[in-house]
Formats: C-alpha cells, sequence, structure tokens
C-alpha cells in the first residue's frame, strides 16, 4: 500500500545547501520531523542525480519516509525511489505511471486550477500541488495562486491529497493548514535557516496540530 503523502514535505536546494555538506543537512531535516522528502536538481546531469537519490533513498528508510524524485521518473527509477513530481513541461502523467508502475507515489503541481486537479486525479495521480500560495525567493517568477480559498475548494472536491507550496514559513503556515490541507512543502523555510533541524520541528510542530503528521 502506498504512503499517504501528508505533514511536512520538505524539497532540496542545491542554492541553499552545500554540496560538502548535503546530506548532513538533509538529515538533519529529517531528524526535525519531515514526513515526505524531495529532490530538486533541475540541472544536474542524470547520473549525478541518480547517485544523490540512491544515497537519499537509503536515508530515507531509515526514517521510515517516502521519498520523491522532482521531473525525472528515470532517476526515481533508477534509485529506487518512492515516486516522482511533475510538473508542466514534464513528462506526462501517464507517461511517468508507465515508466515506475502503479505502485509508485506520481504527484503532479496542479498550480491553482481546480478542474486540472479533478482532471489530474481522474488520471490517476496519487497527489496533487497547489502554489505558489505566497511569493516564494527559490522561485521568483512563480505566479501566485490567488485566494486561499482554492485550497478549501480543493479539500472539499478531491479525494487525493492536496499539498501547498511557495512561501510558506513558520509564520504563515497556519493560514494555509486552516483550509485543510493534508501536507505543507517547503524548501527555504527549512533549508535556508541557519539550524535546519530545528526549523523543521517548529513547523512540524504547528503542522501536526492539523494534520498529525506521518511520524
Amino acid at each position: 500500500m502506498k504512503p499517504r503523502i501528508r505533514g511536512l514535505y520538505v524539497i532540496t536546494d542545491k542554492k541553499l545547501i552545500p554540496r560538502d555538506r548535503f546530506f548532513e543537512t538533509v538529515e538533519k531535516a529529517l531528524k526535525g520531523g519531515a514526513d515526505v522528502l524531495q529532490l530538486r536538481e533541475k540541472d544536474t546531469p542524470i547520473e549525478e542525480q541518480i547517485s544523490l537519490a540512491r544515497r537519499l533513498r537509503d536515508l530515507t528508510r531509515e526514517y521510515g519516509i517516502p521519498f520523491i524524485v522532482n521531473d525525472f521518473p528515470e532517476v526515481a527509477l533508477r534509485s529506487g525511489a518512492d515516486g516522482v513530481h511533475i510538473g508542466r513541461g514534464d513528462v506526462s502523467l501517464e507517461e511517468a505511471r508507465r515508466i515506475l508502475g502503479r505502485h509508485a507515489i506520481i504527484g503532479v503541481s496542479c498550480y491553482g486550477g481546480i478542474e486540472e486537479a479533478l482532471d489530474l486525479e481522474r488520471r490517476g495521480a496519487d497527489y496533487v500541488a497547489f502554489g505558489a500560495v505566497f511569493p516564494t525567493p527559490t522561485k521568483e517568477d512563480a505566479p501566485l495562486m490567488g485566494s486561499l480559498d482554492i485550497l478549501r475548494e480543493a479539500r472539499e472536491k478531491l479525494r487525493i491529497p492536496v499539498v501547498a507550496i511557495g512561501g510558506i514559513n513558520r509564520e504563515n503556515a497556519e493560514e494555509v493548514l486552516k483550509a485543510g490541507v493534508d501536507a505543507v512543502a517547503v524548501v527555504s523555510a527549512v533549508f535556508g535557516a541557519d539550524d535546519p533541524e530545528r526549523a523543521a520541528r517548529e513547523l512540524k510542530s504547528v503542522i501536526s496540530r492539523y494534520t498529525g503528521g506521518a511520524r
């Protein structure tokens, strides 16, 4: 049975995580209570991504949480990751499913589109991500989703998990969680912090009041 995506969903960023402390830094986030880890390395050569992903797969297994690869089903397949996250311009949901099989977790960005999210659910997505919820330093050109009412409507209409992403931090996470999302995805709120373990733990304490977290 696939794990359900929920709680604190952390996403790596090589601009924020020094390569010589990459695994040490990621593990701090896991120690702090991260419930899902995504490797995002858009411009990194495939073989290097696979090498990183294999080590992260082993690490996430130690902590008992799902491991997702951004954009590249091939990397997910060859590293033994639990699944892949795709967006517009990436491979299709159907192609990702063909490559990874029915047991893989496939998440898809639907930005602010409720109808798009419903269509993705019908086509077999395991979760959908809405955002950017707030302005985000990691994707400065990302269009804002709009009203948080979109998240409320999504939670009412969808059966699969709803993930919110974009500019979410300890100070504003509660606004998003009150809309009923299953998971909050963050990058800089954890990996841009001086102490990623503490940042993850503090954010997880807020999230757990609404979602319970996965651990």
